[in-house]
């Protein structure tokens, strides 16, 4: 499948991929899609990368449902099957244990732990020995801000994480690449199929009001995003966080 403006998103992820050796011959790759435009952008980004790195690895989506109403992945499937790859849908009732039986006050933080194991478990069960996530450099900026501001330590999520509970590696490919790039790359490609994330939590989280902050002072302090990203690479200040 041919994908429009795609040269730039892939640059950046060749650099991350070479750089911390994120792919190794034979792999099987798992995506976690979640139908939003970071995860498909990495999953389109891999499959053209297929196409002529050295080292062969074969390419998974997965998606986990929370459960809501109304969220049809179908488009999702049928997108992961007409670029070659399997898909697997992870149905779950996590938006009822979340928001009707515990009522959490901060769903956020349980929501996407509870993903996670889920997404990890599939990911083992078919096969697959790498998970790929759809972080990318604003990501990264965002998370050393929050963990400054909210937990007063320094550090932000690995490139590649290895959880040796799982025997499953997590790489992080468009750690290079910044959200507008992945913003146009989507705009030139309107059939992707994005899924709306039905969560009333959507856009109200930390993480939205953090990138607004950085957002405000980047425009303040020309540049203060890539220091702040050259600050953490350099400085040696990626960390593990996920549990091992």
């Amino acid at each position: 499948m041919e994908f429009n403006r795609i040269r730039h998103l892939l640059s950046c992820s060749r650099r991350a991929i070479d750089t911390y050796g994120m792919i190794g011959e034979g792999d099987r790759i798992a995506v976690g899609l979640s139908g939003g435009k970071d995860s498909l952008a990495l999953f389109c980004v891999l499959v053209n990368l297929q196409r002529f790195y050295p080292k062969h690895f074969e390419l998974v989506g997965i998606t986990v449902s929370m459960g809501f109403e109304g969220m049809d992945f179908s488009p999702l499937q049928a997108f992961c099957h007409s670029c070659g790859a399997e898909y697997q849908l992870v149905e779950s009732e996590l938006a009822r244990v979340i928001f009707e039986i515990r009522k959490e006050s901060n769903p956020c933080s349980l929501c996407a732990k509870m993903r996670r194991g889920m997404l990890h478990d599939a990911a083992k069960a078919l096969g697959c020995n790498k998970l790929a996530l759809g972080h990318h450099y604003d990501d990264v900026v965002e998370t050393f801000m929050l963990n400054l501001f909210h937990e007063g330590r320094l550090g932000a999520f690995l490139p590649v994480t290895y959880l040796s509970r799982k025997d499953l590696t997590m790489i992080r490919p468009m750690l290079y690449a910044a959200e507008k790039d992945v913003r146009y790359f989507i705009s030139k490609n309107p059939e992707l199929p994005l899924i709306h994330n039905r969560c009333p939590e959507d856009g109200r989280t930390e993480r939205e009001t953090m990138k607004q902050m950085i957002r405000d002072l980047d425009r303040q302090y020309k540049g203060l995003k890539h220091r702040i990203f050259t600050a953490v690479e350099r400085g040696g200040l990626f960390e593990q966080q996920e549990e091992r």
